[in-house]
């Protein structure tokens, strides 16, 4: 008996029919073997196979090729290890990221921490302190202590003061400009170390005016500068050079003695 006319999908299914005598669970499988199952072609087919799977049963395996195919392999699932899984790149990558978020997020707060009313002015003009250069500020041969005057009848700027810590630094010029909140401060670039110092307005309280005070002095770091700040009458004054808070720590109890 010729096969039956079958479509392409049953077809497909016939050749890979199994020759066992076990019920066949899909129902596809079943259909295309129950309407061939009368017919000479697949009889043959069903022999072949038969043959063949014997064939193959009975050629022996090398021992070294069996272990790739052992039983525990291919059934057992795989044990991983707290060291394997730590090894698994993909894992390293993950850990790495997080490792570095994590160490973002913790310098983040602890340079937090140590922020100050007036803070986000003083990293400002830290920024501003590293792209300064000489020839934009009006040369001026003096203390620094001296220059409080100049601020105040040359720019009407009252308690522009010079901290006496730092008056005696021999000044080599000075400006006064607008930051972007319309506020004016002070430029003052002294011939120590290249150290320039900045006295802008403190910050105040939104709703009373009030001045937001800070006592003693505070550091403050940005792109490798520090920045040493105080406030004294509503004016903040910050003495700021590139370099390490030791570098500018050395300044300020010499005062203080």
């Amino acid at each position: 008996m010729k096969t039956p006319r079958l479509s392409r999908r049953k077809r497909a299914l016939l050749n890979c029919a199994p020759i066992g005598k076990e019920r066949i669970r899909d129902r596809s499988m079943r259909s295309a073997v129950f309407r061939a199952s009368d017919s000479n072609e697949f009889a043959n087919q069903q022999s072949f196979d038969r043959a063949l799977h014997e064939l193959v049963r009975i050629i022996p395996i090398p021992p070294a090729t069996a272990e790739w195919f052992s039983t525990k392999d291919l059934f057992s699932p795989s044990k991983w290890t707290w060291k394997k899984t730590l090894r698994n790149p993909a894992v390293l990558a993950v850990g790495i990221a997080l490792v570095v978020i994590a160490g973002v997020l913790v310098f983040q707060f602890v340079a937090r921490l140590n922020d100050f009313p007036g803070s986000p002015t003083a990293r400002k003009l830290l920024t501003i302190a590293g792209s300064t250069r000489s020839v934009v500020l009006d040369p001026v041969n003096a203390e620094a202590g001296t220059l409080s005057d100049l601020f105040f009848m040359k720019h009407g700027l009252e308690h522009y003061d010079v901290p006496p810590e730092f008056a005696d630094f021999h000044t080599i010029g000075c400006r006064v400009f607008e930051d972007d909140q319309s506020q004016r401060v002070a430029q003052i670039w002294v011939s120590e170390k290249r150290m320039q110092f900045f006295l802008f307005p403190a910050e105040r309280d939104v709703k009373s005016g009030a001045v937001l005070r800070f006592p003693g002095w505070r550091y403050i770091h940005q792109e490798g500068w520090i920045g040493a700040v105080t406030e004294r009458g509503g004016v903040c004054f910050m003495a700021a050079l590139r370099g390490r808070e030791k570098d500018l720590a050395a300044y300020i109890p010499k005062a203080k003695q």
